[in-house]
C-alpha cells in the first residue's frame, strides 16, 4: 500500500460508524448465542467459542495470503508482546458464552453493566485517564439499578451469576489492555486478533477434551437439523465480527466508549428478552432495576459518546493503523 506523507485521524464518522459496527455485531450475537445454548439446548459453550476461534484464525490468515490485510509474520518476541491478552480473551470468551446459557436475557443484560465501573477503573489505573462527577454519577445508577434487580431475581443461579462476573472481569481488562497493545507499529489490530486466537485454540481444545465439553458436542442430537447447522456457523462468523468490531471500535474511540455502546444495546436486549426467551420471571422490584440501569446506562452513554465523539487534532501518520494509510 502507498503511504501519503500525512493522515488524519479517523473522522467523527468513521468512530461513529466503528461504534455503530460493534453494536450491531453485539447485539446479534447475544441473540444467536441465547437460540443456540437455550433454545435448542447446546451442551458445549467452549465447543462454540472454538469455532469462533477458528473462524477468526482463518479469515485473517486467508486475507493475509491474499494481500487484502497485513500484520506481522511470527516471531519469538510476539508473545511477549500481547501477554496477558490472550488469557484474557478465552477468559472473556468462555465465561460470556456460560453465562449467556445460564441466566435470562434481561438479567445477563443488566449484571453485564458491572463492565461500565471495572472499565472506568482500569483506565484510570492503567491507561492514567480521568471522568467527570457527571459520568461517575451515571455509574453509581447503572450499579444500583444492577443490584435491585439481581436482588430480586427469581430465576436466581449461582453458577450464572459467577460467570457473568467473570466475564464482566474479563470483558473490561481486555477491552483496556487491547487498547494498550494494539500500536500499529507492532502488530496492529489485526496482529492482536490473529494471535490471540492462535495462542488460545489449541489450549481451549484441550481443556473442552479434559472436561467433557467436546464429547458432549459430538453427541448432541441436533447435528443432522439444518436451521441449527446454520445458526451455529453464523454465531461463528458473528463471534470474528465480534472481535473485530470491538478492536475497531476501541481503536478509533476508546475502551471505555466500547462499553457504552455494549450498554446501549443491552436496552434493545433486556426488553426483547422479556418477550422472547421464554426464561425471564417478572417481579415488580426485578423490573424497577431493570429500568434504573437502563436510564443510568442511556445517560452515561450520552455523557460519554457526546466527549469521546468530538473531532480530534490530526497527528502524525505513524500512529495510524495500516488501512488508514491506504
Amino acid at each position: 500500500m502507498e503511504e501519503p506523507d500525512a493522515a488524519p485521524l479517523p473522522s467523527r464518522l468513521a468512530r461513529l460508524l466503528s461504534a455503530l459496527f460493534y453494536g450491531t455485531c453485539s447485539f446479534l450475537i447475544v441473540l444467536v448465542n441465547k437460540a443456540l445454548l437455550t433454545t435448542y439446548g447446546f451442551p458445549s459453550p467452549i465447543v462454540l467459542g472454538i469455532g469462533q476461534m477458528a473462524t477468526t484464525v482463518m479469515i485473517l490468515y486467508v486475507s493475509k495470503i491474499n494481500k487484502i490485510i497485513h500484520f506481522p509474520d511470527f516471531d519469538k518476541k510476539i508473545p511477549g508482546k500481547l501477554f496477558p491478552l490472550p488469557l484474557l480473551y478465552v477468559g472473556n470468551h468462555i465465561s460470556g458464552l456460560s453465562s449467556t446459557s445460564k441466566l435470562s436475557l434481561p438479567m445477563f443484560t443488566v449484571l453485564r453493566k458491572f463492565t461500565i465501573p471495572l472499565t472506568l477503573l482500569l483506565e484510570a489505573i492503567i491507561l492514567r485517564k480521568h471522568y467527570s462527577l457527571n459520568i461517575i454519577f451515571s455509574v453509581l445508577a447503572i450499579v444500583l439499578g444492577a443490584f435491585i434487580a439481581a436482588g430480586s431475581d427469581l430465576a436466581f443461579n449461582l453458577e450464572g451469576y459467577i460467570f457473568v462476573f467473570l466475564n464482566d472481569i474479563f470483558t473490561a481488562a481486555n477491552g483496556v489492555y487491547t487498547k494498550q497493545k494494539m500500536d500499529p507499529k507492532e502488530l496492529g489490530k489485526y496482529g492482536v486478533l490473529f494471535y490471540n486466537a492462535c495462542f488460545m485454540i489449541i489450549p481451549t481444545v484441550i481443556i473442552s477434551v479434559t472436561t467433557g465439553d467436546f464429547q458432549r458436542a459430538t453427541e448432541f442430537s441436533h447435528w443432522k437439523n439444518v436451521l441449527f447447522i446454520i445458526q451455529f456457523l453464523l454465531s461463528c462468523l458473528l463471534g470474528f465480527l465480534l472481535m473485530y468490531s470491538t478492536v475497531l471500535c476501541s481503536y478509533y474511540n476508546s475502551a471505555l466508549t466500547t462499553a457504552v455502546v455494549g450498554a446501549i444495546k443491552n436496552v434493545s436486549v433486556a426488553y426483547i428478552g422479556m418477550l422472547v426467551g421464554g426464561d425471564y420471571i417478572f417481579s415488580l422490584l426485578n423490573f424497577i432495576g431493570l429500568n434504573i440501569c437502563m436510564a443510568g446506562g442511556l445517560r452515561y452513554s450520552f455523557l460519554t459518546l457526546n466527549s469521546q465523539l468530538k473531532p480530534k487534532q490530526p497527528v502524525d501518520e505513524e500512529s495510524m493503523p495500516l488501512d488508514l494509510k491506504s
